[in-house]
């Protein structure tokens, strides 16, 4: 099996350093997916870039994060549902928004139940939801900009949980009292 290193700030390229000591700066600690996604200066920028344009959407940090998991549960990326649960309940989600995104069940929301339900269809049709399913979403509150950011989130988490699952990334310990096994794959 092909080891990939999880650098630090000292071993990194030096195109990464700077973007891993800003990580450490704002979180007191490199996280390990940063660490392996360092091997490479411009995926790094390239995450840690989208990640911050992510976060300037009109979307709530809730909406944002229903996004997210939502993919991070249908990609199987036990680093990200752990490491999502927690920024989530930092972030004060909704803990019962939490809890569903992990279980893959309906919001008690309607509007954020139409958010997940419409990442779930962008992520398992590729992009190519049926104009039924795109109306559907609309209909629910949600604007063209909203089809479009859900698609920027999207492609957040195919950066991350490919690179964790190709680099097989170790949790860190401030995720491990969320850690997610992934029901679907029998994965832990």
């Amino acid at each position: 099996m092909t080891q990939f290193t999880t650098h630090t700030i000292a071993s990194a390229p030096a195109g990464s350093k700077p973007f891993l000591q800003g990580a450490k700066d704002a979180y007191s600690f490199v996280p390990n997916l940063l660490g392996n996604m360092a091997t490479s200066p411009a995926l790094l920028e390239g995450y840690m870039t989208l990640a911050n344009i992510f976060d300037k959407t009109d979307l709530s940090e809730t909406e944002r994060q229903i996004i997210l998991m939502t993919n991070n549960r249908l990609n199987g990326c036990t680093y990200c549902m752990a490491a999502h649960t927690t920024i989530s309940q930092m972030a004060n989600v909704p803990r019962d928004v939490i809890d569903r995104l992990r279980d893959d069940t309906p919001i008690a929301d309607p509007k954020l139940e139409a958010l997940r339900t419409f990442a779930a269809i962008v992520n398992k049709k590729r992009g190519w939801p049926e104009d039924g399913e795109i109306e559907a979403f609309l209909a629910a509150g949600y604007t063209q900009q909203a089809v479009l950011d859900v698609i920027l989130g999207t492609s957040l988490k195919v950066m991350s949980n490919y690179t964790n699952h190709i680099a097989q990334t170790e949790l860190d310990d401030a995720f491990v009292p969320n850690s997610w096994t992934d029901l679907a794959k029998g994965a832990a």
